[in-house]
């Protein structure tokens, strides 16, 4: 079973007015129907099926299941999932998790950026610093995540500025 957001999930995660703390709101941000439940786990720790039954009574998850002879989603329906704002809200709740005056800031920063190269730029700058924060394994997780959900042409430029 692969949990995955419904319309209630994706329009609280871009008005962060719902009753959500941060850790459901990371969980959402990581239920993209390709995950299970072993790997969420893996993720967001050994809380997780709990939080995943709750979000599910609370309308803001469904799971799908996943069968050998299922067909592949479509590309279309795949990049709609893409977005500057998806990764832009991943990273903002990562940042927030930080206990550290330097992600405050780039959390900061990374809220008021509004042009898509300052974002860019900002999203970067949180990819740099987040090893000196957390476990390196921790940060390349979150890198892997962010390229998942950035468009296309952002996620290749931001893997040219990565190497």
């Amino acid at each position: 079973m692969q949990p995955q957001k419904t319309d209630l999930a994706r329009t609280a995660l871009q008005a962060h007015r719902a009753p959500l703390d941060m850790r459901q709101r990371r969980l959402l941000i990581l239920c993209d129907g390709q995950r299970d439940l072993v790997q969420l786990g893996q993720l967001v720790g050994p809380e997780t099926p709990a939080m995943v039954i709750q979000l599910i009574q609370s309308g803001y998850l469904v799971l799908s299941a996943v069968t050998p002879t299922a067909v592949p989603m479509p590309v279309p329906m795949t990049e709609r999932r893409r977005s500057l704002v998806a990764a832009r809200i991943y990273l903002l709740d990562i940042l927030e998790l930080q206990r550290h005056p330097q992600a405050a800031a780039l959390f900061h920063t990374l809220q008021q950026s509004r042009s898509d190269e300052t974002v860019m730029a900002t999203l970067q700058a949180a990819l740099d610093a987040l090893p000196g924060l957390t476990s390196t394994g921790y940060a390349e997780r979150v890198r892997q995540r962010l390229l998942e959900v950035l468009p296309k042409e952002h996620a290749e430029r931001f893997q040219i500025a990565v190497v």
